[in-house]
Order: structure tokens, then C-alpha cells, then sequence
């Protein structure tokens, strides 16, 4: 059974779940914004229900989400993504899954939906800029895709593969990084009931901005491990080449769990700026793990978490 944890935040951050209900009301008559950022139609829901496992704190707005984010692959500027991620086609989609698995094969997103019951998970995101905000994702359990394709006992790690479509991706007509856009999970990880992949945000289809038409969400590791538009999974043996590990390997390892006491090189990680809050915002102390210190610090137990970054 899902459980909630305690955050440790300062209450004046959470918002009552009457307020919150009202505000998700509001929000679902907005609708949708279409690729581009502009307001569209609305589109249709996705059901999510509700889960144990989302934090109380208040969500960004979609307007927040949708217009300032990191995707290189439409751009390196925030407002890139949004701009740029119209020229994206999601449907058909398809991922391929193979590696140390029981049932290699490409997937259909049908394929990769039936069955699946989707959950609203509501959870904090930082990103390794020091900026963060709260996201109503809705998804469903990385595991649970992993143990219908069959996890074969020697797999140790879960690579993921991003599209490279250079003709609708303009960054990708540019070398900021080695394509496709490679991340990569230990099986404990992947398997951890707070790893999603996330197919919505505010209970509609996930903008292409944002990752579309599905992505992986890690929320206590820095934001740019929950890689978008997946289109390949590999289960493998030997932990797999991650590109801003390839890129600048001083600054980015393995494993970029959310930790406040240990800094990037270029700047501190012991406090974030919060989107939304204004540009004279407070900046707000990061917790471990971003918060979810209780759910996963077993997973690192005995290792040397300054060297975790």
C-alpha cells in the first residue's frame, strides 16, 4: 500500500486540499496550452487517480511547466521548448525494449498503455540550475512496464535512449551534445515505486515540450536524469554511457542525486529559486533527495554520497 511521508517542509508551503481541489478546478477549465505555449482547445482527460505518493505542496502553474523548461533537442534558451516543439511528431510512437529482458521487442504506445491504470503522482522537481518547481505528473510505475517485458536476473541497469528526429528537433542540428540524448537508472532505482513514466501533466496528454508522448521521471535526482520522449529502453549488465556524464564528466555523474551539501563546481546547490515566485522570490534551502530522504536514502547505503554528484 502507498504511504505519505513527511517532508520536513515549513507549512506556510502547503497548500489545504480543499484550496488545492479548487484550484485543479480552474486549472482543468484552462485546458491544455497547445506546442508553442499558446492556449488551445481543451483536450481530453486522462483519468489519473489520485496517489499516496504526491506531495502536498502546491503545483505550478501549466503555464510555469510548459513555458520554462530544459529540452536541447528544440533549443538551449527556456522558452526554446515551448517555441520550437510544435515541428515534434508523437503519434505513431513506438519503444523499442531489449537488452536482458524476457520479451525484447518494439513497443506501441497501445502496447505500452493496456492495462495500465494512470496515477496523478504530485511531485517536487529541481534542476541541477538551481531552480525548481512542483509538477502534477500523470503516469505510471517504470516497474511495472519493466516486469511485463521481463527482467532477466542479470540485468544491473536501465538505459534510456531519447529521439533523434534532427528535421523536427532543431537543436539537434546543432553538437550541444553527443545524440540521441542517452540516461541511465541502477535496476534498484527503475524499480522504486517513485520512478514513473509520465504520459500527462494536469490529467492531459503531456505537451511535446515537456517530453511528449511519454517520459521518465525520477524526482529525487536532479531534473535532467528524467529524460523525454523515450524511444528505447535496454536493460544491461555494466552501468551505460549518460550524456551530460559524457559531456563534462567533473560536473555530472552517474547518479546526480539532489544533494545540498555538496556543490556543483560552478555554483552552490544548497538553496533553489523557486519558478513562479517572482524575480525578488526568497530562494529556499534544498532538502536531500529532494525531499524524499525517507523513500530512497536505503538505496545509497554504505556509499559515499560526495561522490554521488
Amino acid at each position: 500500500m502507498a504511504r505519505r511521508w513527511q517532508n520536513n517542509l515549513d507549512h506556510s508551503l502547503i497548500t489545504p486540499k480543499s484550496a488545492f481541489l479548487n484550484r485543479r478546478q480552474i486549472m482543468a477549465g484552462m485546458g491544455a496550452l497547445a506546442a508553442g505555449g499558446i492556449a488551445g482547445p481543451a483536450l481530453a482527460k486522462l483519468g489519473a487517480m489520485p496517489s499516496d505518493y504526491s506531495t502536498d505542496m502546491e503545483p505550478n502553474t501549466l503555464e510555469d511547466i510548459t513555458t520554462y523548461n530544459n529540452f536541447y533537442e528544440f533549443g538551449t534558451g527556456k522558452a526554446d521548448p515551448a517555441n520550437n516543439a510544435h515541428t515534434l511528431t508523437t503519434e505513431p510512437w513506438s519503444i523499442m525494449i531489449d537488452g536482458l529482458v524476457d520479451n525484447p521487442g518494439e513497443y506501441s504506445m497501445a502496447d505500452i498503455m493496456e492495462g495500465v491504470e494512470l496515477e496523478e503522482r504530485i511531485y517536487r522537481f529541481r534542476c541541477v540550475e538551481a531552480w525548481a518547481m512542483v509538477v502534477p505528473w500523470a503516469g505510471f510505475e517504470l516497474a511495472d512496464l519493466l516486469n511485463k517485458v521481463g527482467v532477466k536476473e542479470e540485468a544491473k541497469y536501465v538505459a534510456f535512449e531519447t529521439l533523434v528526429r534532427p528535421e523536427e528537433m532543431p537543436g539537434q542540428r546543432r553538437a550541444i551534445l553527443e545524440w540521441p540524448y542517452r540516461e541511465g537508472l541502477r535496476m534498484d532505482e527503475a524499480m522504486h515505486p517513485l520512478t514513473i513514466m509520465a504520459t500527462g501533466l494536469y490529467d492531459e496528454p503531456i505537451p511535446n515540450q515537456n517530453g511528449a508522448p511519454i517520459r521518465l521521471v525520477v524526482p529525487w535526482k536532479y531534473g535532467f536524469k528524467s529524460i523525454k520522449s523515450i524511444v528505447k529502453i535496454s536493460l544491461t549488465a555494466e552501468e551505460p554511457p549518460t550524456s551530460w556524464n559524457m559531456a563534462n564528466a567533473r560536473e555530472y555523474g552517474f547518479y546526480s542525486n539532489v544533494n545540498p551539501n555538496v556543490n556543483h563546481p560552478r555554483w552552490s546547490q544548497a538553496t533553489h529559486r523557486t519558478i513562479g515566485g517572482g524575480l525578488f522570490a526568497k530562494r529556499e534551502p534544498t532538502l536531500m533527495f529532494n525531499g524524499y530522504e525517507n523513500e530512497v536514502a536505503s538505496l545509497y547505503e554504505g556509499m559515499d554520497l560526495a561522490k554521488l554528484y
